[in-house]
Formats: structure tokens, sequence, C-alpha cells
């Protein structure tokens, strides 16, 4: 049984959010009574999710944005505040994978981008939400890592190059902003079933099998299981806690 939160009254904004933990997290915000706005390049599959939520009953805010453009980021930021009134969570989900690479052999292209939208992506997205949250003097942010921001493995330095990063930009805007009331921590997911992740699994990039028994709990873990962190992270229940990278991985940085 998940734990139930009440955020009646307040107002989430989730990157990426179209399918897998970003949409599993969007509607339980909802569900714990938030409104929330919704990102993602796809707007087809954004406005999707959009409409199941709205269907429910939720209030949604479905905004099509690319988190390697800041400008894009800022507007989106900015929609969400002009429309709800105030920003108090938010979850900066959006990222990419790129196929595994001898670190010898990587194109420049493939690290830029993926440094685009997993690190600056999240530097922008927190930038920009910390500007209306610091004139609250309110508000929690959770950041998505990953395992990879943790650990290292053979063939994906560049896309663990950018979760590292972003845990350097949890830690540094958490100290920086707890004085001021807004707590930043970070979620770093174990393999999760996601759409994402059954793409690399399909493409041959990711063995089910051993992704399984990497993680102790013997099983791949559930957007859902995410989505719970993310909340607590952003309830009172986790007041106390600031600048932490929470590993949500079945047991593998732990081994």
């Amino acid at each position: 049984m998940n734990p139930v939160y009440d955020f009646t009254g307040q107002v989430a904004l989730v990157t990426g959010a179209a399918s897998g933990m970003g949409l599993a997290t969007a509607r339980a915000f909802a569900e714990s009574g938030a409104a929330v706005a919704l990102t993602d390049v796809d707007t087809r599959a954004l406005d999707a999710a959009a409409k199941d939520l709205t269907d429910a009953g939720h209030r949604v805010l479905a905004l099509t944005c690319d988190v390697a453009d800041e400008d894009q980021v800022a507007a989106a930021v900015d929609r969400t505040v002009e429309m709800f009134g105030r920003l108090d969570m938010a979850y900066n989900n959006a990222g990419i994978q790129i196929p595994p690479c001898d670190a010898a052999d990587e194109a420049v292209e493939a690290f830029d981008r993926v440094n685009a939208v997993n690190l600056r992506g999240v530097w922008a997205s927190m930038k920009h939400e910390l500007r209306h949250m610091r004139a609250q003097g309110s508000g929690a942010i959770v950041n998505c890592s990953s395992l990879g921001g943790l650990v290292g493995l053979p063939g994906r330095a560049s896309y663990h190059a950018s979760k590292h990063g972003v845990i350097g930009l949890t830690t540094s805007a958490a100290l920086e902003y707890a004085p001021r009331g807004i707590r930043v921590n970070a979620v770093c997911p174990g393999t999760i079933d996601t759409p994402m992740v059954s793409d690399m699994i399909a493409k041959g990039e990711l063995d089910l099998a051993e992704a399984e028994a990497n993680q102790p709990v013997n099983r791949l873990g559930t957007a859902e299981e995410v989505a719970q962190a993310v909340l607590w992270l952003c309830s009172p229940g986790a007041g106390f806690v600031i600048g932490v990278a929470l590993p949500v991985d079945g047991g593998y940085v732990a081994r």
C-alpha cells in the first residue's frame, strides 16, 4: 500500500511527463490533489496523457517543451505559474539514453545530445523553477539522476557523465536554497520497466535477464515505485531531507 499525500492547493510540474516515470509521477501528484503541469517533447503522447488525467477530474496543463532549449523551459515554467498561480513542486525527469559505445569511439554529437537533455535540461528546468520558488520562499524540487549517477559502467561514459552531473547540480543548489525554504533532492532509479527500457531491450542494448539479476530484488522496478519516492521527497515527511541522491534501484548500489 502506498502512502497517502494531500497536496490539495499545491502545484507540481513534471518534465518528460508523457510516459514512464514522468507520467506515473504526474498521475500520483494529481491523485494527491495537486494541479499538475506536464511537459514533454512528444506532443501527441503528451496530449493523450493530459486527456486521461483531465477525464479523471484532475487539473492539468499540457505544454510541449524540449528541455534542451532553455527558452522553451522558461516559457513552460512561466505558463505554469500564470495558469495555476504558483509552483510548489517539480520533478525534472526528462532524459534520454544513447546506444552503448566504446569511450574511444564515441562521437561528439552523441556526447552533446545526451548532456543537452539529461544535464543542461535539468539545469534549465531547476533554474527557472527556482526563480519562482525563490519569490515564494518555499518549494521542493526533485531531479532525476540514475544509478548511472552513482556508479560507472563500460560503454556508458557519456550517459553516466550526464547523470553524475545531475547530482552535482542537485547538491550545490540544495545547499544554496535550503536557507530560503526550498528543498532540492535527486532520485537515482535503477532499471525501471518503462518504454525507454523496453526499447533498449528490443534493440539488444540491454539484456533483461542480466538487468534483473543485477538488482538484488531480482526484478525491474516500476514507474510507480519511482513516483512514490518523488512524492515522499516533495512531502512534509521529507522536510529535513536536503541534497540527497536517493537510490531507487532494488539494491543495485548496495551490493
